[in-house]
């Protein structure tokens, strides 16, 4: 039950919340034509790259103990 409550914390916090707000802004502009599909993949490549890649490095910073190194 607490991993759930963490994995909640995680997903409110503001860089998720950018994410995802982000993705559902150019995927409108998208649909409308505004932005074309290849101006839409590169932005959404960078952000996603950057999403994960913080948490990959977060991840990779937290000993086994769950003590940040």
């Amino acid at each position: 039950m607490e991993t759930l409550y963490k994995r909640l914390s995680n997903l409110l916090s503001v860089k998720s919340i950018v994410t995802v707000i982000l993705t559902v802004v150019f995927a409108c502009l998208s649909v409308r034509g505004t932005v074309s599909s290849d101006q839409f993949l590169t932005v959404f490549t960078v952000v996603i790259a950057f999403y994960f890649g913080t948490q990959a490095e977060r991840a990779k910073n937290i000993n086994s103990d769950g003590n940040s190194v």
